[in-house]
């Protein structure tokens, strides 16, 4: 009887936990196959560097997804936010977009986190209130955003990036080698502020209302349209915030930043836990979805992997982790 409950609890703990052990197990195996030297303070900075702009981006369709919704617009929408941010953030000459006209230094933030909250908007309309499938109308303005941002550029490099404007990525704090980038304390405030959005107010409540039924939940006196459309605008506003982030990282904008973001955030929080049939996830594991999917990336790169072969790991995965996800909430569907 005592064996049989101790492993029951085991599954139980498994079940709850799958993520966080998922996590665990592979920082345990790199460590092996590298013995040690993926591991190094050096190593773990670069992989918070490169995966802290996705964090924002999976933050944002994580919220989408427990509502029973999807977003695959990410990708273009933040190239979008990324381009309107590094324009107003150009040292003046004929060489930038707007020729000599010197912007101040907060208006680069404002205006991509803004674009960002715009497409957001505009997506929760469509959704909420024109009753389109979130795919259909996602789908949608992935290909107008994709438009605009070529338009706006006229399909050119946005460089020559003012260097106080860059710094906001591209510095670290702290002392000597134990220097923690920026990027990650961003990561960290966002993912405290979406948890105790979600947890701890009404409309953080109705989102996983909205995503377990419904049907339900307007029958409960939840506004539905509304708290769909803020959901898309919230997303929206921090995809804006990835844009102005991955510009600022990489000095530039173009039309292929953050090219195929959308496949990685949605994997990201899929592996994280969040359910497809909406109504489940956590902050926490969306987060280690975003740094596990980085830690498999970065692993097997470091592995010196072919990268046509990584290809086909994060096909599998995001197969296998939806596969499961599905399977384990049948019974709920």
């Amino acid at each position: 009887m005592g064996t049989k409950t101790r492993d029951l609890n085991v599954k139980s703990f498994l079940s709850k936990y799958t993520t966080y052990v998922t996590f665990v197990a592979l920082v345990f195996v790199l460590g092996v196959l590298t013995r040690g030297s993926a591991l190094t303070w050096a190593s773990i900075r670069t992989l918070l560097i490169a995966e802290a702009v996705r964090a924002f981006a999976s933050l944002g369709v994580g919220m989408i997804i427990i509502t029973w919704g999807i977003d695959l617009s990410i990708g273009y929408v933040v190239c979008l936010c990324a381009s309107v941010a590094a324009s107003f953030a150009q040292v003046p000459g004929d060489a930038a977009l707007f020729g000599n006209t010197n912007f101040p230094a907060f208006l680069p933030i404002i205006a991509g986190i803004a674009a960002g909250g715009v497409f957001g908007l505009f997506n929760g309309v469509l959704v909420a209130y024109g009753k389109l499938p979130p795919f259909i109308a996602t789908l949608g303005t992935m290909s107008l955003a994709r438009g605009i941002q070529l338009i706006y550029t006229r399909a050119a490099i946005v460089g020559s990036l003012k260097q106080g404007f860059k710094d906001i990525a591209q510095k670290s704090i702290g002392p000597g080698f134990f220097q923690v980038p920026l990027l990650a304390i961003y990561v960290l405030v966002a993912a405290v502020l979406v948890w105790v959005f979600l947890k701890h107010t009404r409309q953080g409540t109705h989102f996983y209302a909205i995503g377990g039924n419904p049907q339900a939940a307007r029958v409960s006196g939840i506004k539905v349209e509304r708290d769909l459309v803020c959901v898309y605008f919230y997303a929206g506003l921090l995809y804006g915030v990835a844009g102005v982030l991955q510009a600022s990282r990489l000095g530039l904008a173009n039309a292929l930043t953050a090219n195929g973001m959308e496949l990685d955030a949605i994997a990201a929080v899929t592996v994280g836990g969040v359910s497809q049939t909406g109504g489940v996830g956590t902050v926490g594991g969306m987060i280690i979805g975003v740094f596990t999917m980085g830690l498999i990336n970065y692993g097997m790169s470091f592995l010196a992997i072919d990268s046509y072969f990584q290809l086909l790991v994060k096909g599998a995965i995001i197969i296998v982790a939806v596969f499961f996800d599905m399977k384990k909430y049948a019974k709920r569907a």
